[in-house]
C-alpha cells in the first residue's frame, strides 16, 4: 500500500529523485565507484556542487545579481550563529514568530544586542505580527518565512531599510517571491529540497566583510565562498540529492509550478478543516501556511478512532509538534495532491462516524 508521507522533516522527496540517488549510491555515473566513495575534490563531485549552486540561484531568479549560493553543514541552527558572526556589529532586529526564530534570537544574543521588533508569542505564535517598524540604524533584520511547528507563514514581507535575512527552511522554492528583497537566505535541505545533512545559504556578497570581530574560518561566509563550499569535506550525498531535487523542480516549471500545486493542496486541506465541525485550525486564517496545516480535534474522545483510520489509510507523519499538539499536515513540494485528498477523505469519513 502506498504510504502518504506528511512528515515535517526529514520529509518526502520525489520518487524519481530517490531512484536516481539510490542508483548513484551503488555506482555513480558509470565510473565503477559509489557516490559515497568518490573524492569530493574530483571533477565528478565538483560538477555536482557547481550545478547545485547554479540551480539554486536560477530557481530563485538571483543569477547575475551579486549573490552566491553555498551548501554548508550544521543545519539551519548553525546559521543562527553564522549570521550573527558575519553581520552583527552592534545591534540587530528579529521578528519572533515561533520556536526557530526564538532560538535564532537566543543564539545571536551571545554576540551582541538583539531587539525583538515584534512577536506573536502572546498568542502561542498562531499569527504573524504586522505593522512593526524596522530601525534603520540596526545591522540587519531577521525573519522566518514559514513556521513549521505552528503552521504560519509570512505572506507579505516588509521593505527593509537594512539588510534582510530570512530563514526559509520549510518553504524555500515553494512560492514565487522577489528574492532580491533578501540579502541572505538560508534553508535546511530536509524539509523541501533534499535529505538531512546540508543547508543552502544564498548571500549577497556586498553585505559581507563589515564586522570588526575575528570570524573562525569555517564560519566565515567569505571563506566558504572563496572555497566554493569546499572548505572542508561537504556532505556529498545530501548535496547530490538536493541537486537532483532542484533539477526535478526546474523540469516541472520551477518555483511558479511549485506554487500553483501548493496552492491547490492547501485549499483542499483548509477547506475540510473549516467545513468539518470535528476539526479546528490552529493558525489564524490570514497567516496560514501552504506548507504546514496545523489543526486539532474539537472532541478529543475521537482521537483513537481518527488515529486508527489514518493508519489504515496509509497516512504517516501527521502528529503535531509536542508544543502545539493535535495534527500537522506538512505538504512540501514533493507531496502529491492525491495524498492530500486521501487525508481529507479520512477526515470526512470521521464526521460520518461521529
Amino acid at each position: 500500500m502506498k504510504i502518504h508521507n506528511f512528515s515535517a522533516g526529514p520529509s518526502i522527496l520525489p520518487q524519481e529523485v530517490l531512484q536516481k540517488a539510490s542508483e548513484a549510491v551503488v555506482e555513480f555515473n558509470n565510473i565503477g565507484l559509489s557516490l559515497l566513495e568518490i573524492s569530493h575534490r574530483s571533477k565528478h563531485f565538483v560538477d555536482v556542487m557547481e550545478n547545485a549552486r547554479a540551480l539554486a540561484l536560477e530557481l530563485l531568479g538571483l543569477e547575475g545579481k551579486g549573490y552566491k549560493a553555498l551548501f554548508l553543514q550544521g543545519g539551519a541552527s548553525m546559521q543562527f550563529i553564522m549570521v550573527a558572526q558575519n553581520l552583527l556589529e552592534k545591534r540587530a532586529g528579529y521578528l519572533n514568530t515561533g520556536t526557530w526564530s526564538d532560538n535564532a534570537i537566543q543564539e545571536a544574543r551571545i554576540y551582541d544586542d538583539i531587539h525583538e521588533v515584534a512577536t506573536s508569542k502572546d498568542a502561542g505564535f498562531n499569527y504573524i505580527p504586522k505593522g512593526y517598524t524596522i530601525p534603520e540604524d540596526y545591522d540587519y533584520f531577521h525573519c522566518t518565512s514559514n513556521n513549521t511547528i505552528y503552521g504560519t507563514q509570512i505572506k507579505h514581507f516588509p521593505n527593509s531599510p537594512i539588510p534582510m535575512v530570512c530563514d526559509m527552511s520549510s518553504d524555500i522554492f515553494s512560492r514565487e517571491l522577489d528574492f532580491s528583497k533578501f540579502d541572505l537566505i538560508y534553508a535546511g535541505a530536509q524539509k523541501n529540497m533534499g535529505p538531512a545533512g546540508t543547508t543552502l545559504v544564498v548571500v549577497k556578497e556586498d553585505i559581507l566583510g563589515k564586522v570588526s570581530r575575528k570570524i573562525p574560518s569555517i564560519l566565515d561566509y567569505q571563506v566558504q565562498i572563496a572555497k566554493s563550499s569546499m572548505f572542508n569535506t561537504p556532505p556529498v550525498f545530501a548535496v547530490y540529492t538536493s541537486m537532483l531535487t532542484l533539477e526535478w523542480m526546474k523540469n516541472l516549471g520551477g518555483v511558479k509550478a511549485m506554487e500553483k500545486a501548493n496552492e491547490m493542496k492547501s485549499r483542499v486541506i483548509y477547506s475540510e478543516i473549516d467545513l468539518n465541525p470535528l476539526f479546528k485550525g490552529y493558525a489564524v486564517k490570514e497567516d496560514r501556511s501552504m506548507m504546514n496545516a496545523t489543526f486539532t480535534l474539537t472532541n478529543d474522545d475521537l482521537k483513537e478512532t481518527f488515529d486508527t483510520m489514518l493508519k489504515d489509510a496509509g497516512i504517516s507523519g501527521l502528529s503535531g509538534h509536542r508544543s502545539v499538539g493535535g495534527y500537522r499536515a506538512s505538504m512540501y513540494n514533493a507531496l502529491s495532491l492525491d495524498s492530500v485528498k486521501a487525508l481529507v477523505e479520512v477526515m470526512s469519513e470521521l464526521e460520518t462516524k461521529a
